[in-house]
């Protein structure tokens, strides 16, 4: 089975996914057992010790319609895009872009002496700003706040907001939380939730049990994705072991979706427009600030990143 229910929460377990030039990944979100969970399209997890599940990485490649989270905690991935950005996200670093319009880009992990961890989440562009400008922010480790949720638990606030404490990460439509949450053994926090909101908590270390108030714990172990369901707080407990998460939650859109690999919109005529621009060349309306190919030289003169 892909997923299990019981009391308000929902387990999902990853699908195994080849993607891009052939990159071996983890998929939660955006599969056909679980499409969506509204704003959120997609959730992969692109981790790996092995060198060769990652290194063909995913080349020059569209996206319209919406916005993309790139979180890494432990190796490189290089990127390049069509509004002239290029450079190399690293450790405890996040990438947020917006395709809008239309933006190409590439991300390309590197081979390092470190594995890699990262994740990527797809958030929807509400219908009023499918068509807007492309944005694109990198955000280094140290702007990233930690908040303590209580005795031997802390927070990396992303997006959202904890205890008045501000994440770096703004301006995406839906105005999403985003934690990265490690609980230390035997520790236990409490988190609350929107009303009308979705939530989820993706597992990377350790198992963590999520109880809602009306049911009994539900335990997720480590690379599941487990959603809650009608509940407005939900409490995270670890054993002996300790364990680490992701935290995400935003209100949803209630849109049509309509989807097309790297292309989400509200229509199939949106897409077919979408495909239509790709094939004749005005896909891409925001002009670069640079020309984005000239990255790749300057970084290979100067011997650094961009």
């Amino acid at each position: 089975m892909n997923a299990k229910q019981q009391s308000g929460v929902l387990v999902i377990q990853p699908q195994h996914v080849l993607e891009g030039a052939g990159v071996r990944l983890q998929r939660s979100l955006g599969t056909p057992h679980f499409s969506y969970l509204d704003p959120f399209l997609l959730f992969d997890d692109f981790s790996s010790p092995n060198t060769d599940d990652y290194v063909r990485g995913f080349p020059w490649h569209p996206h319209r319609g919406i916005e993309t989270v790139t979180y890494i905690l432990s190796g490189q991935v290089r990127h390049l895009d069509s509004l002239g950005n290029g450079g190399t996200l690293g450790a405890g670093e996040v990438q947020w872009m917006s395709s809008g319009s239309g933006i190409m880009h590439e991300e390309m992990p590197q081979p390092t002496s470190e594995p890699l961890v990262g994740f990527q989440l797809w958030v929807n562009l509400p219908a009023r700003e499918k068509m807007s400008t492309p944005r694109y922010q990198n955000i280094p480790a140290h702007s990233i706040p930690t908040v303590s949720l209580g005795s031997g638990v802390t927070a990396r606030i992303v997006a959202g907001t904890l205890g008045g404490v501000r994440g770096p990460v703004t301006d995406i439509a839906v105005s999403p939380t985003y934690w990265d949450i490690a609980l230390e053994a035997g520790a236990a926090a409490v988190l609350s939730i929107s009303p009308g909101d979705s939530a989820f908590a993706y597992v990377f270390q350790g198992d963590i049990d999520l109880q809602t108030p009306e049911g009994m714990a539900t335990r997720a172990a480590a690379r599941c994705l487990a959603v809650v369901q009608a509940a407005q707080e939900v409490r995270l407990a670890t054993d002996s072991k300790g364990g680490r998460l992701l935290w995400v939650a935003g209100t949803p859109l209630h849109e049509p979706i309509a989807r097309y690999g790297p292309f989400v919109m509200n229509t199939r005529e949106e897409i077919q427009q979408a495909l239509t621009d790709l094939q004749q060349g005005t896909f891409i309306r925001a002009q670069p600030r640079s020309d984005p190919r000239q990255w790749y030289g300057a970084r290979e003169e100067s011997g650094g990143a961009g």
